[in-house]
C-alpha cells in the first residue's frame, strides 16, 4: 500500500458533530412535548437498501428521533404504496418520510414522490423541494449533496471561487450538487463543470479543478493521473468487492497526489445520514411552529 499524503476528510467525525447539534434541537422540541418522527418505506428486499435503512434507524435512536420502518413486498401495487404514503402524510406523529430507492421497475418514482407531503419529504426529492432549491427558498436540500457541501465547509475547504468538476450528472447527486455549488451562498460561488458519459475528455476538466467530486457508480474509475496536485477529491461511490468496500476513486494512488480526500467508507456516507437527521428535525420544527 502506498503512503497517504493527502489530508483525510473524516465524514464520520464531522457527522458526529452534526448529530450532537441535532440532538440538542431534539431535546428542545422534547421540552415542548414534541418527539420528531421519521418513517422509512422499504419496498422489496434489496440488501443494500435494508442496510442503509438500518443505519438511519440507528442514527435516529442516537439523537432521540423516533423512527419506524414500513416493509412492503416487491410486488406491491402503486395504488397500495400511494395509500401508505398518504397515510403517513396525515399522521401528526410522523414529521419526515423517506421512500427508499431504488424501487421495483413497475413503480413510478416521480409520481410517488410527488404525492408525498413536501414538508415531510426529508430526502428533498419532491418537485416542490427541488424547485425551492433552485430558487434558494424554504425547503429541504437533498441529503447527499447537502452532506458533501457541509463536509467541505466544515473541513475548511474553500468553495467560493474554486474550480469544481463533478464527474457524474445523476439526478440524486450530480445535478442538485451542481446547482448548490454555483449559487450565491456559503455553500456556493464556485465555478462548476459537470461531466458525464458523453463528455469527450473528462481528464481535461478534472486536471484543472481545485475540487473533484466523483459520483459515477463505476468502481475505481478515477486515478492519480486525472487529479491536479493538491486538489480536493470527494468520492461518493460505494462498491462491495472481494477486497472490501471501494469507491469511484482509486484511493491509494490518488491520496498521493491530492491535498485532501474522502475515504470509503467513512466519508460521504455518514454525512448523508447526518443531513437526513438535520432535515427531519427541521421538518418537526416547521410543522410545529411554522417557517
Amino acid at each position: 500500500m502506498r503512503p497517504v499524503t493527502a489530508r483525510i476528510l473524516d465524514g464520520k467525525a464531522i457527522a458526529a458533530q452534526i448529530r450532537a447539534e441535532v440532538a440538542e434541537r431534539v431535546r428542545a422540541l422534547a421540552d415542548r412535548g414534541i418527539v420528531p418522527g421519521l418513517a422509512a418505506v422499504l419496498v422489496g428486499d434489496d440488501q443494500a437498501s435494508r442496510i442503509y435503512v438500518g443505519q438511519k434507524h440507528k442514527a435516529c435512536a442516537d439523537v432521540g428521533i423516533r423512527s419506524e420502518q414500513i416493509d412492503l413486498p416487491a410486488y406491491v401495487t402503486e395504488h397500495e404504496l400511494l395509500a401508505t404514503i398518504r397515510r403517513l402524510n396525515r399522521d401528526p406523529e410522523i414529521h419526515g418520510i423517506v421512500l427508499q430507492l431504488p424501487l421495483p421497475g413497475h413503480l413510478h418514482e416521480l409520481e410517488l414522490q410527488r404525492q408525498m407531503a413536501p414538508d415531510k419529504d426529508v430526502d428533498g426529492l419532491h418537485p416542490w423541494n427541488i424547485g425551492m432549491m433552485l430558487r434558494q427558498g424554504p425547503g429541504f436540500l437533498p441529503a447527499t449533496p447537502y452532506g458533501i457541501v457541509e463536509l467541505l465547509l466544515r473541513s475548511d475547504i474553500r468553495i467560493e471561487g474554486a474550480e469544481v468538476t463533478i464527474v457524474g450528472y445523476g439526478e440524486l447527486v450530480g445535478a442538485p450538487l451542481s446547482v448548490m455549488l454555483t449559487q450565491n451562498s456559503i455553500r456556493g460561488n464556485a465555478t462548476v463543470t459537470s461531466t458525464h458519459i458523453r463528455t469527450r475528455d473528462v481528464k481535461e476538466h478534472t486536471l484543472r479543478s481545485d475540487i473533484v467530486i466523483v459520483a459515477t457508480g463505476v468502481p475505481q474509475l478515477i486515478g492519480a493521473d486525472m487529479i491536479a496536485p493538491g486538489a480536493t477529491v470527494v468520492d461518493v461511490g460505494v462498491h462491495r468487492t472481494e477486497a472490501g468496500l471501494v469507491g469511484d476513486v482509486r484511493f491509494d494512488e490518488v491520496a498521493e497526489v491530492a491535498g485532501a480526500i474522502t475515504p470509503v467508507p467513512g466519508g460521504v456516507g455518514p454525512m448523508t445520514v447526518a443531513m437526513l437527521l438535520v432535515n427531519t428535525v427541521q421538518a418537526a420544527e416547521v410543522q410545529a411552529f411554522g417557517r
